[in-house]
């Protein structure tokens, strides 16, 4: 399985890390083209405004697009979780709308209010230790999107199909069970398609 960490901006190289640990191999991504290779693609954090204007300036918005139609499944963790929403609170235009719910950004607060904690997340057995920084939330979802985990009864993990989303930053730590079950949907989509 390749995976790609979309490289304009962020924890790239701790994804590589976390994937690699997870048994990927994992490539960063500056290219449109280099997605033509890749089984899945990681949109990791940083923020949103500046991802979703690289992404235009360098055509990533329809080519992520159309890698998503084609059902490549795509993992947005924090920032990446506002570039693959439909919806954004407070009127910001959306990036890819790709996954049919509403956030807000920095629902969290500011930085010093940045946290750690383990969250019991559908379909992996062991709690997951999520880092929160500056953190948007997912504040509704759509009927075909499945809530993965809540946190203080707001929802931090939703899947929708082939797209999972996270508030957090998962690579930002020893865990890789996340990017362990984003290997087996990029596995599940592969098996699919063939």
């Amino acid at each position: 399985m390749k995976i790609g960490v979309l490289a304009l901006q962020g924890a790239v190289a701790e994804h590589i890390r976390s994937l690699e640990a997870a048994g990927a191999e994992a490539v960063a991504v500056k290219r449109v083209e280099q997605l033509d290779e890749l089984n899945g693609l990681v949109i990791p954090g940083g923020e949103s405004t500046t991802i979703g204007k690289l992404m235009r300036k360098y055509g990533f918005m329809d080519a992520i697009a159309a890698f998503s139609a084609q059902g490549k499944p795509l993992f947005g963790t924090c920032a990446g979780l506002i570039v693959l929403a439909d919806r954004i609170e407070g009127n910001e235009d959306a990036h890819l709308r790709l996954m049919d719910m509403t956030v807000a950004r920095n629902a969290f607060g500011r930085q010093r209010e940045s946290f750690e904690t383990d969250l019991r997340v559908k379909g992996i057995d062991e709690p997951v230790r999520a880092v929160f920084i500056r953190a948007p939330l997912i504040k509704e979802v759509g009927p075909d999107v499945d809530v993965l985990s809540t946190y203080n009864n707001e929802i931090v993990t939703a899947r929708q199909g082939h797209l999972l989303a996270v508030s957090y930053h998962p690579e930002l730590t020893d865990d890789y069970s996340l990017h362990a079950y984003f290997l087996d949907m990029v596995k599940e989509a592969a098996a699919s398609r063939a």
